[in-house]
């Protein structure tokens, strides 16, 4: 099997280019070969590949700077996906896809099922929510999953944010009304290669029977606040550490250009009951991932 990788240097794409490795030719690529936010470059690098998988987690996913940057993020996040899907329609292979927590407003009391009203708070979900449909409306093979609060030892994400500033500040104060679920890329890419094993020597027939729209995150929850303790608690250099508190605040008193939902809970029991896959607590994603160092 041949597939084509976006984003190879992003948190999940770095984790995906290995654990696909095992079931066939990976061709990975990041901006510098396959500029999402141009057209005719992803159609042009995906018809050289003519892979029988294609695997975006390539995306615009600075959710601040969106708001300024609406134009870039929609190409992104919203056309490129659409381009992706066309092709891999077009060549007969299938499209996997991945979306977020924030095409919800936050306003559900229970998790978030697959099924219900989507209506992002911000740009950033907008342009991931008309990525969706636009891989749906292309009509092929594809799979679309939408994940939460990822983090990794690579990258920019929260949690390599709050150790940096844990050596830097002596107080430190993070958003506790917001709740989700922290996902470590690593189990996210490994879901993803055991759905494209089951797939065997079809992935595109096995996509067309049991794909479509996925949440896929880890078990539990917590706030951002809940989060950024567990992460300091196993610094492995917590002797470096300045910081003295970490003080819980509410998202008023933090605010953002791009408002955030407070529940990004996403059920995952659809998941589960189709593939058999289930990603374990956040907690025991964290120390794991810190456990890999």
């Amino acid at each position: 099997m041949r597939m084509l990788l976006t984003g190879k240097r992003g948190q999940v794409g770095w984790e995906l280019e290995r654990a696909l490795a095992t079931l066939g030719e990976v061709v990975a690529v990041d901006v510098d070969t396959m500029d999402l936010a141009d057209p005719a470059q992803v159609v042009r690098q995906v018809r050289q590949a003519a892979p029988d998988l294609i695997i975006n987690p390539g995306a615009y996913t600075a959710v601040d700077r969106a708001e300024e940057e609406q134009a870039l993020a929609f190409a992104v996040n919203g056309t490129a996906p659409g381009v992706l899907a066309e092709e891999a329609r077009r060549l007969g292979a299938a499209l996997i896809h991945y979306s977020t927590d924030y095409v919800f407003d936050g306003s559900k009391a229970a998790p978030y099922q697959e099924e219900d009203d989507t209506t992002p708070l911000n740009t950033y979900g907008r342009s991931k929510l008309a990525g969706e449909a636009a891989v749906a409306a292309a009509g092929g093979a594809h799979l679309i999953l939408r994940t939460s609060w990822i983090f990794g030892a690579r990258g920019q994400n929260f949690a390599n944010t709050m150790l940096r500033l844990a050596r830097e500040r002596e107080e430190l104060r993070v958003v506790a009304d917001q709740i989700g679920a922290p996902t470590w890329c690593r189990l996210l890419a490994e879901a993803t290669a055991q759905i494209v094993a089951q797939g065997g020597g079809d992935v595109a027939g096995y996509l067309r029977e049991r794909g479509g729209l996925y949440h896929c995150t880890a078990a539990g929850s917590t706030s951002w606040h809940g989060f950024a303790r567990l992460v300091l608690e196993l610094d492995s250099r917590r002797e470096q550490q300045r910081l003295q508190r970490l003080d819980p605040i509410s998202s008023t008193a933090y605010p953002t250009p791009a408002p955030r939902p407070t529940n990004s809970r996403l059920a995952c029991d659809r998941l589960r009951d189709t593939f058999g896959i289930m990603l374990p607590d956040w907690q025991v994603g964290v120390r794991l991932a810190f456990a890999a160092g």
